[in-house]
């Protein structure tokens, strides 16, 4: 019911044209578009009945993004969830984040890369300092939750956007993102020992991307499919050609395998093979994705590289979301480590 009422709602609401007009331009989405997510109750789906919402495990999670995959929808749905995600183990109140009422942020990484062992922001006397990258969703953002060191541990503190300097900007597919500066901001610490949180939340915004990814090499395989039926070359579709024909069904085949282990890594959430089983998924689906980015522009043809076709903005994301949040290596290495927070 969630996916098909999703679903419906992104098919009114969210065609192509809709994320040509709102990328690269602030506030990198749709107001509009975002209050409908809200009003049907999408954030609800991201946390459990316990903390307001009605879903929050792994397939409620696999279930939201891959419909906005799909739609190629460019709300900042993942910020939320990492804020929800984190909201709720703290113990804080999540409710005005589902609701609508406050838009949140998650200030992870710094300028060297994804590692948590990295991490260089400082807390002091309730006051951070430091610089966060790649914030998603902070454009727009009314509260950060910043991951903090302190010491040998990790914590968690929220710092309203105001006391902070956020520095906007479009990623390469469009989306929002910004970089917060922030020197001796006042904060509120959430958590003081917030390393098993901060990594709960990154494996479930690991497997919402893998799911995102799912759906949109999906509708960019249909897409693909679709042109070289109608495309003529010689008298004939171009889709008749033997070589094209193979060249689709191993897309058809890794999309199969992507799905596959997106149904795994959601039916780990929450057990002792959660991480293990996300970075195999990202790493698959990282991989997979770029693929399907490649072929579908090559498949397309020179038509793949304009502003007008679908196609390229699909390819872009898929492209992107393969370097959010851990690429494809840095997933494999994190397996062949054992996991550890490399």
């Amino acid at each position: 019911m969630l996916a098909d009422s999703l679903s419906r709602l992104l098919a009114d609401r969210c065609d192509p044209a809709l994320r040509m007009k709102v990328a690269y331009a602030a506030p990198y989405h749709s107001p509009e578009l975002w209050a409908a997510l809200v009003e049907m109750g999408a954030l609800h789906a991201l946390v459990d009945e316990d903390h307001g919402g009605f879903g929050g495990a792994g397939f409620d999670i696999a279930t939201v993004f891959e419909a906005l995959g799909a739609a190629l929808c460019p709300e900042p749905v993942l910020p939320a969830l990492l804020a929800a995600r984190l909201l709720v183990a703290a113990g804080a109140d999540a409710g005005p984040l589902l609701a609508g009422d406050l838009r949140y942020a998650v200030g992870l990484f710094e300028m060297d890369g994804t590692a948590l062992d990295e991490i260089e922001t400082t807390a002091d006397g309730g006051r951070l300092t430091g610089r966060k990258s790649v914030v998603y969703g902070g454009p727009g953002a009314d509260r950060f939750l910043i991951v903090a060191r302190d010491g040998a541990r990790l914590s968690l503190h929220e710092v309203a956007a105001s006391d902070a300097q956020v520095l906007p900007y479009a990623m390469i597919d469009g989306g929002g993102a910004a970089e917060v500066i922030l020197d001796a901001a006042p904060a509120r610490l959430l958590m003081a020992d917030a390393g098993a949180a901060v990594q709960d939340a990154l494996d479930a915004g690991a497997l919402a991307l893998s799911a995102e990814a799912l759906g949109g090499m999906e509708t960019a395989l249909a897409l693909t499919v679709d042109y070289l039926k109608q495309r003529r070359q010689f008298g004939r579709p171009i889709g008749s050609n033997q070589a094209l024909q193979h060249r689709t069904v191993e897309l058809v085949t890794e999309i199969a395998q992507a799905r596959s282990i997106v149904i795994l890594a959601a039916s780990r959430m929450g057990t002792a093979d959660q991480s293990r089983s996300v970075s195999m998924c990202k790493h698959l689906c990282g991989r997979v994705a770029q693929r399907v980015a490649e072929e579908a522009i090559q498949m397309h043809g020179g038509i793949a590289m304009t502003w007008e076709a679908p196609v390229s903005h699909y390819a872009k994301r898929l492209v992107m979301i393969d370097a959010q949040l851990g690429d494809a290596d840095h997933h494999l290495h994190r397996v062949m480590a054992g996991l550890q927070a490399v």
